[in-house]
């Protein structure tokens, strides 16, 4: 009888932390993960970080009422997730940074990784 050899496993690479976590740091990024935990705020950060927006635009391609989205907006302002440029009337909402694009195609990547791959 054959023995199946499994599958060799990628390994992910690990980046060092600069400096061990403060408790400050810790708490806001457990607040940061707290927010995007709710799948509308995430689709208003996903429409975000494809090109700036209007309040309008996000909500009709998240399908969401702009109150909802903009009630939203605010708390990732406030988090320092998306960031607000004025033009004439209109105010245009983008990712505030590149961690935050890359917080999230990193949990997207992960989300879609296959169990099955690694048994």
């Amino acid at each position: 009888m054959a023995l199946i050899k499994p599958k060799p496993v990628p390994i992910c690479e690990t980046l060092p932390l600069k400096h061990k976590p403060t408790e400050a740091e810790i708490f806001v990024v457990a607040e940061t993960f707290k927010l995007l935990g709710d799948p509308t705020r995430l689709k208003i950060l996903l429409a975000c970080l494809e090109k700036p927006m209007a309040v309008g635009d996000i909500a009709q391609s998240i399908d969401a009422s702009q109150s909802l989205v903009s009630h939203h907006l605010r708390l990732l302002r406030a988090a320092r997730l998306v960031k607000g440029t004025r033009q004439s009337k209109q105010v245009y909402y983008e990712a505030d940074d590149h961690h935050i694009r890359h917080i999230v195609s990193d949990m997207i990547a992960h989300a879609g990784e296959n169990d099955a791959d690694t048994e």
